[in-house]
């Protein structure tokens, strides 16, 4: 295990990494199916579940920039956006009586249901 300096970018569920002198990335590691772990105070991890060997970690400035890190990996999954999309749909129908997805034709859509899994 070598430690190297790289700067990382999250854009949706793709985390970026750049070497500190390069403007184009060198690697991107798609975020499903993973754990993401705080390892120690500024350290987390992000492992594979199909390919646990396959670990990665990083270590921040400080606790603070290592727990915002956590979080908004934990929450760039596809999966994840999913089920808050549910249950967002679902509130608003409770509130309002209306799906608000209906208006785009796409309310019974598998990957808008509760139980859908995509395949």
């Amino acid at each position: 295990a070598v430690l190297k300096k790289r700067l990382v970018k999250l854009v949706v569920n793709f985390l970026f990494y750049f070497r500190t002198d390069e403007a184009e990335p060198i690697g991107a590691l798609l975020l499903e199916h993973c754990r993401i772990t705080k390892e120690e105070e500024n350290v987390f991890s992000i492992s594979f579940i199909e390919e646990p060997e396959r670990k990665y970690c990083f270590e921040c400035a400080t606790e603070e920039q290592c727990q915002e890190w956590v979080e908004a990996l934990k929450r760039a999954s596809y999966e994840f956006l999913r089920r808050s999309l549910i249950f967002y749909r679902n509130e608003i129908q409770k509130m309002t009586g209306k799906d608000p997805l209906e208006q785009y034709g796409i309310s019974e859509e598998a990957r808008f249901q509760l139980g859908a899994h995509r395949q």
